[in-house]
């Protein structure tokens, strides 16, 4: 994505603007969801809101725009509030990567629609601007469901194991960023976490874009 700042700085800031946007409805659904569930933490700290930058982590936009893969600042929220703390916190982590997924399906319809009744001008706007929000949701829901903290995946697996298991998952919470950081280490032109996520990255966007705004044309 960073290499369109010097090739194409429209479609660069045209990038920046949907990955605002698939960071904000995922940490926004979060917060919602959280509320819903009974946890007033994320409203306090002002996370029920679909202002974009009061989702943003800079880290993991930094991520997002070197290397493909990021994140937003993570809500929070207090499992003391919460009836069944761990499976609540398993709803609350999916909400993330199910609104992405949403988003893009969303969007991957209306653009379908507009293909099919040959609206040119809605066609050429659906090009420029739903292609990198589906793609950047898809990017954003697959990452953030793999089963390692701090992503969403980790506590989603949490949710899903029985109390002793969960014990013995949670184990594993600290070396999260470890394990992360040798996913995201580049090995020659690629790297682990592009192995592990890429087949599903892939898949999903030649279901999502019609004909050649597939996975090819793509990031």
């Amino acid at each position: 994505m960073l290499n369109y700042l010097f090739t194409n700085p429209l479609l660069f800031v045209i990038y920046i603007v949907a990955l605002l946007v698939a960071i904000d409805i995922h940490e926004f659904s979060h917060a919602l969801v959280a509320d819903r569930l009974g946890d007033p933490t994320p409203r306090l700290q002002g996370r029920l809101s679909l202002n974009p930058f009061v989702h943003l982590d800079l880290l993991g936009l930094a991520f997002l725009l070197l290397v493909g893969f990021g994140w937003g600042k993570p809500v929070q929220f207090d499992p003391y509030n919460l009836k069944d703390p761990r499976k609540e916190a398993a709803l609350i982590s999916i909400a993330g990567p199910i609104s992405n997924f949403l988003l893009a399906f969303i969007l991957s319809l209306l653009l379908r629609s507009f293909i099919l009744l040959h609206l040119s001008v809605l066609i050429t706007i659906g090009m420029i601007l739903f292609v990198p929000l589906i793609t950047l949701n898809v990017i954003l829901g697959v990452f953030n469901l793999l089963p390692i903290n701090p992503l969403d995946g980790f506590k989603i697996v949490g949710g899903l194991l029985s109390e002793k298991r969960s014990k013995e998952w949670y184990g594993l919470e600290r070396y999260g960023i470890i394990f992360l950081l040798m996913l995201i280490f580049p090995f020659g032109n690629t790297s682990m976490l592009d192995i592990l996520i890429r087949p599903a990255f892939t898949f999903l966007l030649n279901l999502l874009l019609p004909g050649s705004f597939g996975a090819s044309g793509t990031i």
